[in-house]
């Protein structure tokens, strides 16, 4: 069976200074392998056998490095951006995409289902489907409420707040990438506002299993000492 994933890995990585200094993002590594590395390992073991890497920064050591999948017994080709086009932008670069796809970021870390995630999705007709976690974050300031005569009326030290966030990792329909202008700077915001809009609802999967934003040095050292565990199985 044919399955097809894009994984966006143009961005800089200004977050993970200073390994990005000299190495692009999708080479940094987590364990003993690089970040993007155990992503293709993974889509692999879930039947994904055409991966398409979106490159921007750095892109010649990226394509260096992982050539044409040969490698790891799959089809891997690029896309590369003439001028920052964001997240959603670069999709309209792909002429052969089909019906439905995976979309993920190339920094992200999960121990996620792809192949679920994917039937999931087609099953349920989706045009749009994201997959999301709940993230606690802490205030580090004592938050003030006012009154229409700005005075205090309630005090929090220090608060936590529950989000439901995107884990950027989506499955989409060919169909919503008609709606994305071509050669034009598009992000996940913006697509997700049009969608609503039009009144294409996406779906929303929520996960409560492991999920790693690479990006975030925090994390980053997290996934490190998760993978000393092999939680992903590679």
């Amino acid at each position: 069976m044919y399955k097809r994933a894009i994984i966006l890995a143009g961005g800089k990585g200004t977050r993970l200074k200073p390994y990005t200094m000299a190495i692009p993002k999708p080479l940094v590594p987590v364990g003993d392998k690089p970040i993007l590395e155990i992503i293709i390992r993974q889509l692999l073991k879930h039947g994904f056998n055409h991966i398409t890497i979106s490159v921007n920064h750095m892109a010649d050591i990226v394509k260096a490095f992982f050539g044409d999948g040969s490698r790891w017994d799959l089809k891997i080709d690029y896309t590369l951006e003439s001028k920052p086009l964001s997240t959603m932008g670069p999709l309209t670069l792909i002429h052969d995409l089909p019906d439905d796809f995976l979309v993920m970021n190339g920094d992200v870390l999960t121990d996620l289902d792809f192949e679920m995630f994917y039937k999931r999705h087609i099953d349920n007709e989706n045009n749009f489907t994201i997959a999301s976690q709940r993230r606690t974050d802490k205030i580090d300031y004592g938050v003030l409420t006012k009154d229409q005569g700005n005075r205090l009326i309630k005090f929090d030290e220090k608060p936590s707040y529950e989000f439901l966030v995107s884990m950027g990792v989506y499955m989409v329909n060919r169909k919503v990438v008609s709606y994305i202008p071509k050669d034009t700077f598009f992000g996940f915001d913006h697509l997700m506002n049009l969608l609503i809009d039009k009144s294409e609802l996406p779906d929303i999967f929520e996960y409560d299993g492991k999920w790693f934003d690479i990006g975030r040095p925090d994390d980053y050292e997290k996934a490190t000492l998760e993978l000393e565990n092999k939680p992903f199985n590679l």
